[in-house]
This record gives C-alpha cells, sequence and structure tokens, in this order.
C-alpha cells in the first residue's frame, strides 16, 4: 500500500475502499461530501481514502479531512458578525447564530419546549421516557447524561479537580467550590 502527498497540500491518499477499512482500521463515516456539496467532480471519482497525518483519522473525501484539520491548525474561517466570536465549521457558526436571534427550530412534542439544537432536544427527550443510557460501572447507579455520569465517576477515584486559590481545598464538584467560595468573600447564598 503506497501513501503519497504532502503535509501542506492534505492530498495525502492511501489506496482502499471508502467507508470500508484499510488494515484493520475503519474509515471516517460522518456524513458524506456529496450531502454537504462540498465535493468536487475530482472527489467524486477518487474512491482512495484519506489520512490525517496527525492522528491516522481516515477520510472518504479530501474536504472532510480538510475540515477536520483545522482541529490541528486552529484555524477559524467562520466569524459570527454579532459578537466576533470565530469557529472552525460553518454549521457551529450556524448554530451559534440562534443565540444572537433567539430563534429555537428544534420542538419538543411532549411539553412543547423548544431548543436551538437537536442534539438539545433529544437529550431532554430522556426526561420523559426515562431512558438512563449510561451506567456506573462501580455501582450500576444509571444516568441520562455522559456528564453527569463522569461527575458521578469522582465520587469513586477520588478526583477533586476544583481548587480554591485562596486556601487551596480541593473539590470534585464545581457548584461546591462555588459554594466554598463564599467563606472567603463574605457572599450570601
Amino acid at each position: 500500500m503506497a501513501t503519497t502527498g504532502s503535509r501542506e497540500g492534505l492530498d495525502d491518499t492511501m489506496s482502499g475502499s471508502a467507508g470500508g477499512s484499510v488494515n484493520n482500521v475503519s474509515t471516517w463515516q460522518g456524513g458524506s461530501c456529496e450531502e454537504s456539496g462540498e465535493e468536487t467532480e475530482t472527489e467524486r471519482q477518487d474512491k482512495s481514502v484519506k489520512v490525517c497525518e496527525e492522528c491516522a483519522k481516515q477520510f472518504s473525501c479530501l474536504s472532510a479531512m480538510k475540515t477536520h484539520m483545522r482541529i490541528h491548525t486552529g484555524e477559524k474561517p467562520y466569524r459570527c458578525d454579532e459578537c466576533g466570536k470565530k469557529f472552525s465549521r460553518l454549521e457551529n457558526l450556524t448554530t451559534h447564530m440562534r443565540t444572537h436571534t433567539g430563534e429555537k427550530p428544534y420542538r419538543c412534542e411532549e411539553c412543547s419546549r423548544q431548543f436551538t439544537e437537536l442534539g438539545t432536544l433529544k437529550r431532554h427527550m430522556r426526561t420523559h421516557t426515562g431512558e438512563k443510557p449510561y451506567r456506573c460501572e462501580e455501582c450500576s447507579r444509571q444516568f441520562t447524561e455522559l456528564g453527569t455520569l463522569k461527575k458521578h465517576m469522582r465520587i469513586h477515584t477520588g478526583e477533586k479537580p476544583y481548587r480554591c486559590e485562596d486556601c487551596g481545598r480541593q473539590f470534585s464538584q464545581l457548584d461546591n467550590l462555588k459554594t466554598h467560595m463564599r467563606l472567603h468573600t463574605g457572599e450570601k447564598p
């Protein structure tokens, strides 16, 4: 199997079938370039797998890999005209713009609550279905969100990532640190 191309051109390619596997490494399947309208005629004909030199992720089209490379380069070509915040992906700017417009296109059929992102609506739906897909391997407790499980795991690991800058005391939860900080500032709850 031959590898050709240069880092600057982002056209490193490996022969293989898009969407399959190359050397037992499955190729990336996150959306097609045809759907995004970003695939050129040359790319439609080129069915080789593109490989990121930084992390070895594989892509079926060059434009998807170029977008991915922004993770490594830090490039953020899309800028919000309202607040100046920059984004590496156009979709992220589009979603961000809803914070300025107030648009909430995703509506819960159960309670009519509206959301700016589809993923947030899907997580919200678990409050109605009772689904708890994240399970603690230590104690079998289940959670509706991955972030909540990660916070819970600190009970078992003893990790305390939040540190008071004034006295050095450490906390497993950010809210506990914020409450503690009131001792130093004299702020009342």
